[in-house]
């Protein structure tokens, strides 16, 4: 399995969890706060499903302009530039969030914790249920050279 299905993976499960943060979200902030609890955790699965969708769009991007050389300097620019774009977008909505009369703090603070939280998970349930080799093949072993029959018993000393 290689990192393009390792990602798929985790993407197929963030799938699920932002769904799941979504409707246990709706209807545990419903419950607790109305309609501004409700599209608090829906705004809040939306994010789950933003910052997934950003951090796959990284990898795939670092991947190309680094001609899959993920051991490459420019791989892993890319992947932290677009965290550090993250970064500011989520402190941008947050700048924009705060104080509207449709959101509920509390609700919206508990499904971005169930996010940051599930995503972790996500990514780890992904990457060890793959099957990704850690080791290779050795090459084969080389044959050392036979001693030439003129010098069979013959002591050399290591200067010559």
């Amino acid at each position: 399995m290689r990192s393009a299905s390792i990602l798929a993976r985790a993407m197929v499960y963030g799938a699920i969890l932002t769904i799941a943060i979504a409707g246990i979200g709706s209807i545990l902030g419903y419950a607790a706060a109305g309609v501004p609890g409700l599209v608090s955790a829906l705004i809040g699965s939306g994010l789950t499903a933003l910052f997934m969708g950003l951090t796959a769009l990284s990898i795939v991007l670092a991947a190309r302009v680094s001609h899959n050389e993920a051991t490459s300097t420019l791989f892993f620019g890319v992947v932290l530039g677009v965290w550090l774009l993250k970064f500011i977008v989520f402190i941008v909505i947050m700048v924009v969030l705060r104080g509207q009369s449709f959101i509920q703090p509390v609700v919206l603070f508990v499904a971005i914790l169930a996010a940051v939280i599930g995503s972790l998970a996500v990514d780890v349930l992904a990457f060890v249920r793959s099957r990704v080799p850690y080791t290779t093949e050795l090459p084969p072993a080389v044959e050392p050279h036979p001693i030439a029959d003129d010098d069979a018993g013959v002591e050399r000393s290591p200067i010559s």
